[in-house]
């Protein structure tokens, strides 16, 4: 910690503190780190002054520069950030304001009195060719000066950030990786019409940044996605299928909306179409929302009033899945698809379930089906290839070595396993990535990217006020960005969650040079039990120097390589 004066102090810490303003620091410092080329670092300077002061200014020095960002940490409310049993790996339970949005500096920074507040430095790595054609040696070390001053330019502290690069870049990502990606939500934040020119710009403003944090499948909505809804009630339509109605039971497709969601999918290296489930959610019992063109007007044909199994609809999907099928073999899709049944049956369910997966199989026998479902019962009866777990849930699938292997986790999942709420510390959100690499998930799916309805989506909700879904979910559930004015505004805990699959990335690199024995001892060394799902350290300090060790092992590889 420095102290330009006594009245205004500095810290550097690493990505993994969370700075409440109305408490004391407890982190220590951290100063240096190290990182892999095309690896995005990122690490904190928190500040506190006796006094008011606004206007901060920031100026960052390094060679580095070109690929920095400086971002300030702010403050979001929440009046449920954990339910009334949580376990002793909380950092705060209690309601109150949490470091979360990181908002660009250009909005004004200022130091409150007596607050501690942070700034957020993101280190966006190029990849190695990139920094050689900039004149940047493959192996050095980096010196990154930020100071901070009053707006008539005088210093109130400063520090020095150290940051080591490895001659090697981190391998691209393996993992499959879904966030539901909610695109009526953009059309009400912003007052859009769903699929205006303006409504298309924001979905690409968002595909970017879900993208850049290591998103690559993306929710697809064939038809309004009939999850989070309320029964009896519907969300905004978000249709990409035309459905033309030209007879009592005959219908015509347009394909034309899907395309561009695919082109747009493609361009920024989202490369898997996870297709909108096709019944409703907790035990497909009924239709989603399905709208056609009939005698010049639109109108809702199917919905809650549909039952799954009848006639109508199944005559409905018996003309239109040979047309999607039709049209993922014109686009080279067949591997990039995956299809839904319905989302967290229940096993009394199972029946109704087994109905409608036999049914869609049919059509789409030679495509992939995914669900998240924690009954092992669904797997073992063969009615899912790619089960999606619950992360307190897993252990049975682990045990039976169910492959492929993915897990999930929501608002259920509060106690013992890894979570990003608001009221937990970041390294409870970036341990996942050692637990996917250990037990070779090979895909994660978590159900809130960008909701911002209330519960059951019975309204629109500002999420930069109410953070729990109207006191439904735990703050820190629904979503991991906020809508910022132009696109999104990223969260700490999406920046963290990026770290965690950056983290599975360097093992799987370090497997390939030393073996995947080398990397597991490094993980679990000093551990006084093997790491779990359940049982891992919450300590920032223990994912830090994991995390180096294996880039020194790294490192060490390469020299003898």
């Amino acid at each position: 910690m420095t102290q330009t004066s006594p009245a205004f102090e500095t810290i550097c810490l690493s990505s993994l503190s969370k700075v409440f303003a109305d408490a004391e620091l407890c982190d220590s410092a951290i100063t240096a780190g190290t990182a892999l080329w095309k690896e995005v670092y990122t690490f904190q300077v928190a500040y506190r002054s006796q006094h008011l002061i606004k206007g901060l200014q920031v100026e960052a020095q390094s060679q580095l520069l070109p690929y920095i960002t400086i971002r300030s940490v702010g403050l979001s409310p929440s009046e449920l950030p954990v339910y009334s049993d949580p376990d002793v790996k909380y950092s705060k339970t209690h309601p109150g304001l949490f470091p979360d949005p990181l908002y660009p500096l250009a909005e004004g920074l200022h130091a409150l009195p007596n607050q501690w507040r942070a700034i957020w430095i993101t280190v966006a790595l190029p990849s190695l060719q990139a920094s050689e054609s900039a004149g940047v040696e493959a192996s050095s070390r980096f010196t990154i000066d930020v100071k901070l001053s009053d707006d008539a330019g005088n210093k109130l502290g400063e520090e020095c950030f150290t940051l080591e690069v490895l001659p090697a870049e981190l391998p691209d990502q393996k993992l499959i990786h879904t966030e539901w990606f909610h695109c009526d939500c953009l059309a009400t934040q912003y007052g859009v019409e769903v699929f205006s020119e303006e409504h298309w710009q924001l979905i690409e403003r968002y595909i970017s940044n879900a993208a850049d944090h290591g998103v690559n499948m993306l929710l697809t909505p064939l038809f309004t996605p009939p999850l989070d809804t309320a029964v009896g009630g519907e969300r905004p339509t978000v249709q990409l299928i035309h459905v033309e109605q030209i007879g009592e039971d005959l219908y015509r497709f347009g394909f034309d909306r899907l395309e561009r969601w695919a082109r747009i999918c493609g361009k920024y290296g989202v490369t898997f179409l996870e297709f909108s489930h096709l019944f409703t959610q907790w035990g497909a019992h009924h239709a989603p929302k399905v709208i056609a063109m009939a005698e010049g007007s639109e109108k809702q044909i199917f919905g809650w009033e549909t039952d799954a199994a009848g006639e109508p609809y199944r005559a409905f999907l018996d003309q239109f899945l040979p047309e999607l099928v039709r049209f993922i073999k014109a686009h080279g899709l067949e591997k990039q698809v995956y299809f839904h049944v319905s989302d967290e049956p229940q096993i009394h369910q199972l029946e109704q379930y087994r109905q409608a997966s036999d049914y869609l199989r049919k059509h789409l026998g030679e495509f992939r089906f995914l669900d998240a479902l924690s009954d092992y019962e669904f797997y073992e009866h063969g009615l899912v290839e790619i089960p999606i777990p619950a992360n307190d849930h897993i252990d049975p699938f682990i045990e039976q070595g169910v492959e492929p292997l993915w897990t999930y986790y929501c608002c259920a999942q509060n106690r013992e396993v890894s979570n990003r709420f608001f009221s937990m510390p970041s390294s409870r959100n970036r341990v996942l990535g050692v637990q996917l690499y250990k037990f070779g998930i090979q895909g994660f799916l978590h159900w809130g990217y960008n909701f911002w309805y209330t519960q059951g989506s019975t309204r629109a909700i500002d999420p930069f006020k109410v953070t729990d879904s109207d006191r439904a979910f735990a703050s820190g559930d629904p979503f991991v960005v906020y809508p910022g004015a132009d696109g999104p505004i990223d969260s700490i805990r999406w920046e963290v969650f990026r770290e965690a699959l950056q983290d599975q990335r360097a093992m799987e690199l370090l497997e390939t040079l030393a073996g995947r024995g080398k990397v597991l001892e490094l993980l679990e060394e000093g551990l006084d039990e093997p790491l779990s799902f359940k049982t891992y350290p919450i300590d920032l300090n223990w994912l830090l120097s994991t995390r180096e060790r294996m880039n020194k092992a790294i490192k060490e590889a390469l020299s003898i390589k």
